[in-house]
């Protein structure tokens, strides 16, 4: 069972401003989790394309709510995919020194995400990779060199 949303780009309501190289960086940290989990990452993110796509994830799990006639809290809802593709770019130009102009590009982009559900054979296989991640984290050294002098 599978509902997407999509925001699609713009220029007038200024809906998407901003890369789509900017806005990967985000989409990448979102992939794959559940919807919870990828809610609280949006919502306490800093990067100002997060609130964009936490608008976009709860339009794709209304829309999921209203197909399945299901509620999404019983449900193992995880973002299946999530595609950004550039948008329209604004070209505009910048006075510089002696009588030249700088070309400015004003990008946009389109956000295009999908829900799924996960069986529960997916759900334990999903929660053992986020802790074998974890587990790489504490484990990796530190780059520091150590300043014993000899």
């Amino acid at each position: 069972m599978e509902s997407s949303a999509r925001l699609r780009n713009n220029p007038k309501t200024n809906n998407n401003s901003g890369s789509s190289r900017k806005a990967r960086l985000v989409a990448d940290q979102i992939r794959g989790m559940d919807v919870e989990q990828a809610l609280g990452i949006l919502k306490f993110s800093t990067k100002a394309v997060s609130k964009r796509m936490e608008q976009t994830l709860l339009c794709a799990v209304n829309n999921w709510k209203q197909e399945h006639k299901l509620d999404p809290g019983n449900e193992n809802l995880f973002v299946k995919s999530i595609k950004i593709d550039a948008g329209k770019t604004m070209k505009r130009f910048q006075a510089a020194p002696h009588g030249r102009a700088h070309r400015i590009r004003k990008r946009t982009h389109h956000i295009s995400l999908s829900v799924g559900t996960r069986s529960a054979e997916a759900t334990a296989k999903a929660e053992s990779a986020v802790e074998e991640k974890s587990e790489v984290v504490k484990k990796t050294p530190s780059k520091r060199k150590s300043s014993a002098k000899a």
